[in-house]
């Protein structure tokens, strides 16, 4: 019997280790997941002890938003995050707090801030289908993600969101968090909050939502991009009918309202238009790196650019545009100050901004610094230069016309465009000192010394040309162009801008000389389409095979720059400065300063002797831009108007130019002073010249008397080059 009694308590013995080892694996467990449940309360209370209050998360942004005004005060944009009003939650539509409820976290108000039924339930589906195709984030903890955390999908991220979800959960009530939650959530489209969403989708404050609204507003959570009622309102719509479903299914409405706000549906906002107005802003607030520090707080940015001017801009270029073809339009107050910019006909197909990114050849656009050098080396505009065949360097300029028309004066060569005349300046001057008085004037970019350079063969901006004219029109001083005035950060200015008006580029008999020959261009010579009924300065720019059409003038203290041509370079018929580029300039500065008073310029108009071509400039020989000319190195061929013969001589019929506008009549062409020693000292000083008496001009036909630093004139073909 002992025997028997010891075999059968052998298996006894040896199952008892098993046995205290599972019974210690329990206890390990037990102690650790007490240690773990005490290292998590410890965690959310120590993260519960760090969270900001209430209040400080209802100022805090998610970001720095810049608000944009326009000189008159209103908002031209809103950039970066958009907030709307903050809804306390009894101003929060219950349809709006429901839809939230049911599409995003149906057990919000049991969870404590994490919710292990939605978990589990999240890793089931997935592993059913193969793939994450759902997330178990409650409310709290997007909210947490929102305002401490990133998007990134990483262990330790989720972790920290848990912790500061039940952290949040432990410090405020459920309509705080919820309250939070619907201010500040990412709807899409730089809206932050339901009040920010409902005003952008629909027109309307969010304490106004409807049924079928909330439910188009609390579906965009999942995917803001797309189901963007502004990208895509058929998948908003079909979104916000998904909704519908949760909240009946969650017994929030009944099965009647979910049908009537089916049929009722939505009617969304039409969306905010991107117009011109954008490539004001995309060229001016980058320079905020520049002007300030601040990246944090939101700024209130107060700008140069005119609503009314910026309209007429936008439909000059529009209605003046050739089909095909791209446009753009600058204008610069005397201050500097950017009253209006296009960069293109459509900002929503093209961002480009051509007023300010673009570079083209000017064409006789770049004749403003020639003339600019040969005044400023002592020449006139009534100083006489033969227009007739010249090479520079294997160079052969030739006008338009493919006539050459003798002597003419300068301000002739420059109202008609003269190419050969310029060339001739160019040489006598020095081609390198035009590049410097290019450059001297705004001209960013490089500019060439071949001679060829004096029609125009340098790509050049808009605004850098826009520039030079301004700083012509205010007589010689230097325009800088600016686009933002004042910025404010909660209320403080942090800055200002202040205009300089110190740097003199030329001195004023030269910027008044200049002008006396852009107004004559308008008044008679190709920018006669310019005109607008005061006095206008301007100059026209084609370049061959008309690929780009340029007119830049100033009138009343404003200085316009339109460009006009195909983005790929590809000629465009019959585009030429003095026409479509010449009529927007018109449509838009007749509107411009119709409320400024006229302003007569210091010198007035003196016609030229006779109008001899359209404005286009070609030649020959050793082109230095290839895209000047044709596959043969010529320009195309454009016969000279019919009623008009330009070659001078007895039997030339005299053609009447159009009366000036905004004058009396045409003033009398300047004598030059023959004091040639106090003429050089105050060139070599940089004092103005003494010239400033006007004396009546000879009768026609009579020589013209000796012009400061060049001989008399000789017999038509006999007058030496200078």
């Amino acid at each position: 019997m002992a025997r028997a009694r010891t075999s059968r308590s052998a298996p006894s013995k040896t199952r008892s280790p098993w046995r205290r080892r599972i019974g210690l694996a329990v206890k390990l467990s037990l102690l650790a997941a007490v240690l773990a449940f005490a290292a998590l309360l410890t965690a959310v209370y120590i993260a519960r002890s760090q969270l900001p209050s209430f209040e400080s998360l209802k100022s805090s942004p998610n970001g720095q938003m810049i608000r944009v005004h326009a000189a008159d005060g209103s908002i031209l944009v809103s950039l970066g995050p958009s907030y709307g009003e903050w809804l306390s939650y009894d101003r929060i539509p219950a349809v709006m707090r429901d839809a939230t409820i049911a599409v995003e976290d149906r057990r919000f108000d049991s969870h404590v801030g994490v919710d292990p039924i939605g978990i589990a339930r999240s890793l089931w589906v997935n592993y059913e289908r193969g793939r994450r195709v759902q997330g178990a984030s409650t409310i709290t903890q997007q909210l947490a993600r929102n305002i401490f955390l990133n998007n990134q999908k990483k262990f330790a991220r989720k972790f920290r969101e848990g912790i500061l979800a039940l952290a949040l959960e432990r410090k405020f009530s459920k309509e705080q968090i919820l309250e939070l939650y619907l201010n500040k959530v990412y709807y899409g489209g730089g809206a932050y909050g339901i009040d920010a969403a409902s005003r952008k989708f629909f027109g309307h404050g969010a304490d106004h939502l409807t049924l079928p609204e909330a439910a188009v507003i609390a579906g965009l959570v999942k995917a803001p991009s797309n189901y963007s009622p502004t990208a895509d309102a058929q998948a908003a719509v079909g979104r916000a009918g998904v909704v519908i479903q949760q909240m009946v299914r969650n017994g929030f409405v009944s099965v009647d309202q979910a049908r009537e706000a089916n049929d009722t549906g939505v009617k969304l906002a039409p969306p905010v238009r991107q117009n011109s107005v954008r490539y004001f802003t995309d060229w001016a607030l980058p320079q905020l790196d520049l002007l300030i520090d601040e990246t944090e707080k939101p700024l209130e940015v107060w700008t140069t650019l005119d609503p009314a001017m910026q309209r007429d801009a936008d439909a000059a270029v529009r209605a003046n545009v050739p089909k095909g073809a791209q446009g753009a339009l600058v204008a610069i107050d005397r201050d500097g100050s950017v009253r209006a910019m296009v960069g293109g006909t459509d900002y929503v197909s093209s961002i480009y901004n051509r007023a300010t990114q673009a570079q083209r050849q000017p064409g006789s656009a770049f004749k403003l610094f020639v003339y600019l050098a040969a005044l400023e080396a002592g020449k006139t505009p009534e100083d006489r230069e033969l227009d007739a065949p010249v090479t520079i360097d294997g160079w052969s300029p030739r006008n338009d016309s493919r006539r050459f028309s003798g002597e003419v004066t300068l301000r002739t060569a420059f109202a008609y465009s003269l190419n050969t005349i310029a060339a001739k300046l160019g040489q006598q001057v020095g081609f390198q000192t035009v590049a410097d008085m290019a450059r001297r004037f705004g001209i960013t970019t490089p500019v060439n010394t071949h001679p060829s350079m004096v029609l125009g063969t340098s790509d050049v901006r808009l605004i850098d040309m826009t520039r030079a004219f301004a700083s012509v029109g205010n007589k010689g001083v230097a325009v800088t162009p600016f686009g933002i005035t004042r910025v404010t950060a909660e209320g403080q200015e942090i800055y200002r801008h202040e205009v300089d008006r110190s740097q003199v580029l030329v001195a004023p008999n030269v910027a008044a000389e200049m002008t006396d020959l852009l107004q004559t261009t308008v008044n008679t010579g190709t920018g006669r389409a310019a005109q607008i009924g005061r006095p206008v300065a301007g100059k026209t720019g084609t370049t061959t095979s008309s690929k780009d059409g340029w007119f830049l003038g100033f009138s009343s203290g404003l200085t316009t720059g339109v460009w006009m041509g195909r983005d790929d370079a590809r000629p465009i018929a019959g585009l030429h400065g003095g026409t479509a580029p010449a009529q927007a300039f018109r449509a838009f500065m007749i509107k411009a300063v119709a409320k400024r008073p006229i302003e007569q310029f210091e010198t007035a108009v003196t016609l030229p002797e006779a109008q001899l071509e359209p404005d286009a400039e070609s030649y020959y020989g050793a082109p230095d831009n290839s895209m000047f000319v044709d596959g043969d190195g010529y320009g195309p061929d454009v016969a000279p108007p019919a009623d008009q013969t330009p070659v001078f001589g007895p039997e030339r019929p005299v053609v009447q130019p159009l009366p000036p506008q905004g004058n009396d009549g045409p003033d009398q062409p300047r004598q030059p002073d023959e004091r040639l020693d106090q003429d050089w000292l105050d060139r070599v000083t940089g004092q103005p010249r003494r010239d400033a008496v006007r004396t009546p001009p000879p009768p026609r036909g009579t020589p013209p008397a000796p012009t400061r630093g060049t001989p008399p004139p000789q017999p038509s073909g006999e007058r030496p080059n200078q």
